[in-house]
């Protein structure tokens, strides 16, 4: 468990500019909505410990330069507990952030829902979720950073409902808190770290790094732009392939260049996304996040050349969407001899989450560039492919099956794969001829070369 902060030790953690919004006026019943007998002097313990009179604090600064509305939880009070008030200032600071198009950074500490307001509390969390889905239609980041605990509807809501989560380390993060749990519950599934490891955040950072990291994020997720990523230059082979079967074996070389030289070639720098928000991770197969490149922002999905698993694809989507969202042109490396088709994969629905990813493309708004890297392997590969935007390098292929595989299909022998490669016109130029991959009269068929062999 990391030393738990107060609101205002988190806030001067991340800015040093830090103006608290005017707080809205409610005239209370006594002893709160239910007239829980207590409750009023509870309120004033806790006032009186913390030196707040709410369990938030919310209110503008500057975060490595970058302005955003910041709502920081105080659990000294009523551990960090949503009440009625609270609900009154977390729309106050929600709409505040659509007024000055603001992005909202929620510096999370609760322990949940507050009883002595009953149902009255529960459903402030409505309330959070209509105002956050208000600034999601308006185009604006949110940015969650997890503090201990985050627990019950605050991590339902604000929490996981952001659209970037980071969390400091060895929190306690999950939907039951400590006292709530199976008495055989395992501790550790509900740390920060295991909320990472299952998809369910995006990094752990810690407190000396959260203000340059936190700083990173907002201003990529703050800069749209209506122009498309240029495809990055081919880092591998110039010349094209002879054969169908020649372009099958310099896309399988292991001596190719992957997408992490492509990503480290092309953005000054980045910042990764994990997980798809039910449960999965694919760090092997999917790279997915937002960088920097030519001083404007691009998101990226990126494949890295090998099966691409359920959760790839649904990360990918879920990078797709929020990208389109927040007006950011979206950059795709295809590179995958296919999707994994084992028993596990099929019961993780891999058929759903690769059609999940076309139709994010296929709705995507915000302009979608894609360089095919290396193996594009049926319908898993053409997911990531933006139509009509779609560009190849010298050491790739498509196909809409492996041509092994097609040999197979066909009752054709080992001896007739090469020629069934051919067959299927899977070469970088025999894409360009046939429509499938750009080629423009009079420029480059492939970025970075003056290659226009047929």
């Amino acid at each position: 468990m990391t030393d738990r902060l107060s609101a205002r030790e988190v806030l001067a953690l991340v800015t040093d500019d830090f103006a608290e919004l005017p707080h809205p006026t409610r005239d209370p019943a006594p002893d709160g909505p239910l007239a829980w007998h207590g409750y009023d002097a509870s309120r004033a313990r806790a006032a009186e410990r913390t030196g707040e009179d709410e369990s938030v604090v919310c209110g503008t600064g500057r975060v490595e330069g970058t302005h955003a509305v910041l709502i920081a939880f105080e659990f000294g009070f009523l551990g960090g507990s949503l009440g009625e008030r609270t609900g009154d200032r977390l729309e106050a600071a929600y709409t505040h952030a659509r007024e000055h198009r603001l992005p909202v950074v929620p510096l999370i500490a609760t322990g949940g829902s507050r009883m002595q307001e009953g149902m009255v509390a529960l459903t402030q969390l409505q309330r959070v979720a209509r105002q956050s889905a208000l600034n999601r239609e308006a185009g604006l980041a949110q940015i969650a950073v997890l503090r201990d605990p985050t627990t019950g509807g605050g991590w339902a809501t604000l929490g996981a409902g952001a659209d970037v989560i980071l969390a400091l380390p060895g929190a306690q993060v999950g939907f039951a808190g400590s006292r709530v749990r199976p008495p055989d519950a395992d501790p550790a599934a509900y740390s920060a770290e295991a909320q990472v490891a299952t998809g369910a955040a995006d990094a752990v950072v810690p407190p000396e790094e959260l203000r340059v990291t936190l700083g990173r994020w907002l201003r990529l997720l703050t800069a749209p732009s209506t122009e498309s990523a240029p495809p990055p230059a081919p880092l591998g082979a110039t010349d094209l392939p002879a054969t169908g079967w020649d372009a099958v074996l310099r896309a399988r070389s292991p001596q190719r260049p992957r997408a992490g030289r492509y990503l480290d070639a092309y953005f000054a720098h980045r910042a990764p996304i994990s997980g798809d928000r039910c449960g999965g991770t694919d760090p092997e197969g999917m790279l997915c996040g937002f960088g920097e490149h030519a001083g404007r922002t691009v998101a990226y999905a990126a494949q890295t050349g090998t099966a691409t698993r359920p959760a790839g694809y649904r990360t990918a989507a879920r990078l797709i969407r929020l990208a389109d969202r927040l007006g950011i042109p979206v950059l795709t490396l295809v590179d995958t001899p296919g999707a994994a088709n084992d028993a596990e994969a099929e019961r993780q629905g891999v058929g759903a989450a690769i059609a999940d990813v076309f139709v994010a493309v296929a709705a995507a708004r915000t302009p979608v560039t894609t360089l095919l890297i290396g193996e594009g392997g049926s319908g898993g590969a053409l997911a990531l492919a933006a139509p009509g935007n779609t560009y190849a390098t010298p050491d790739s292929y498509f196909s809409v099956i492996a041509p092994e595989l097609a040999a197979q299909i066909l009752k054709r022998g080992p001896e007739e794969v090469e020629a069934t490669a051919d067959q299927l016109r899977i070469r970088p130029q025999d894409l360009a001829e046939l429509g499938v991959v750009r080629d423009r009269t009079g420029e480059q068929l492939f970025p970075g070369t003056g290659d226009r062999r047929t």
